[in-house]
């Protein structure tokens, strides 16, 4: 049995797809990883154990509300690494 925040998996399948649709947003893996440890600081974690618990967060995570918090989060914390990257200017 694992311990396991559903939400991180939402947050890193949207990720890449959010990075591609912001202009200047750097998908370094640095930000990326920056982005999504600050997207998931602002959403509530959805941590399951069971494969019960995991199938309540798959459709929770279909809820068209859960999916707007998950495109903000990863919005806002795109603004916040484009503004501060903590990578080597290319």
């Amino acid at each position: 049995m694992q311990l396991k925040n559903y939400m991180e998996d939402l947050v890193w399948e949207r990720v890449d797809e959010i990075i591609a649709g912001t202009k200047k947003a750097c998908s370094c893996p640095k930000c990326r990883f920056d982005v999504v440890a600050l997207a998931l600081n602002a959403l509530p974690p959805r941590y399951v154990v069971t494969d019960q618990g995991e199938t309540y967060a798959k459709i929770r995570g279909l809820e068209a509300q859960f999916n707007v918090d998950v495109l903000t989060a990863v919005s806002n914390a795109i603004v916040v690494v484009n503004g501060h990257p903590r990578h080597d200017e290319k």
